[in-house]
């Protein structure tokens, strides 16, 4: 296992450099000059020439990229161009919300999706898997923005029971973060629920027909018993590798949800940043998601060898 990991960790080097040369290349094929957008319209040429000289601009796109990646090697994401701040302060800043937002969302997946998979599977082809069913194309249908605004509408202006959007702090007010965080969380989680329902549900059916379910059945073991022991454990194999894919679906959900939220994350940094055209500060927030991404992924693997000890690395 020490070595598979080694191996594992080694071969995220590659992917993490190949997925850092595209986002440089593609931030830096955005339209306009992000001089202009710090210094306005109004500002001269010389001003302009004078911060490019300084952001570091007029020098070639690869000495840009080895310098940007020479600094993270080190452990230095550089500054922001508009606030002069070093990125690794502003990262840290939002990524508590954002961690905050994502493991709510995903405990209410979780909490909704496997013991709907489950309860669909048991009442396969009734009327209670149809409903499910039906609920979990909806939530798959339904794009974030539009959930958001219909959640906002039923639960902050029609039943005034939750707040509509903003932020408070975990350790300033834990009570009013919950309530912030439920309508958000529900949005991100709700996809991801449906996702898990319907997998929970396909891999018990299949495992409904291995020959040690039938024998469990046939030695008068009880229906809860042969699915909650015996089924589901090995059923919930495929379900962590979905969960795992999920969590890059969460983190680009999360820009999108932040926003209609104002949830002061990595998704709304990220909007901020491009719209500002801060690209360092984008190249910090986008590089840490998808090392982020990949380390779960990482971690899903070794959740098979202790969920099935069949499987060996």
């Amino acid at each position: 296992m020490t070595g598979y990991l080694i191996r594992r960790l080694l071969q995220l080097i590659p992917v993490v450099l190949v997925v850092s040369l595209l986002l440089f290349l593609l931030l830096r094929l955005m339209p306009g000059d992000p001089t202009v957008d710090i210094l306005g319209q109004d500002a001269s040429a010389a001003d302009r020439a004078a911060l490019r000289a300084d952001l570091g601009l007029n020098a070639p796109l690869w000495r840009q990229f080895i310098d940007w990646i020479g600094g993270i090697v080190h452990g230095d994401l550089g500054v922001s161009w508009l606030t002069g701040e070093k990125i690794s302060a502003v990262l840290g800043d939002r990524l508590a919300a954002t961690a905050e937002l994502g493991v709510i969302a995903l405990a209410f997946a979780l909490f909704i999706g496997i013991p709907a998979g489950v309860l669909a599977a048991v009442k396969r082809r009734k009327p209670t898997d149809t409903a499910l069913n039906s609920a979990g194309l909806v939530a798959l249908s339904a794009p974030h923005f539009y959930l958001a605004a219909l959640l906002i509408l039923v639960f902050a202006l029609w039943l005034k029971v939750l707040p509509p959007s903003g932020f408070v702090p975990l350790a300033q007010d834990p009570v009013e973060n919950l309530r912030h965080m439920v309508l958000p969380a529900v949005t991100i989680g709700s996809t991801i629920a449906a996702v898990t329902m319907r997998q929970t549900r396909a891999a018990l059916l299949a495992v409904f027909n291995e020959d040690y379910i039938r024998t469990a059945e046939a030695s008068g073991l009880s229906r809860r018993r042969i699915v909650g022991v015996y089924a589901l454990r090995n059923a919930i194999v495929p379900v962590v590798t979905v969960v795992a894919l999920q969590i890059g679906a969460l983190m680009s959900a999360t820009v999108v949800t932040e926003t209609v939220f104002t949830v002061p994350g990595m998704g709304t940094l990220i909007v901020d940043g491009i719209f500002s055209r801060d690209l360092p500060v984008v190249q910090g927030a986008v590089l840490m998601v998808v090392v982020f991404v990949l380390l779960v992924n990482l971690l899903a693997d070794l959740i098979y060898a202790w969920l099935d000890p069949r499987i060996t690395y």
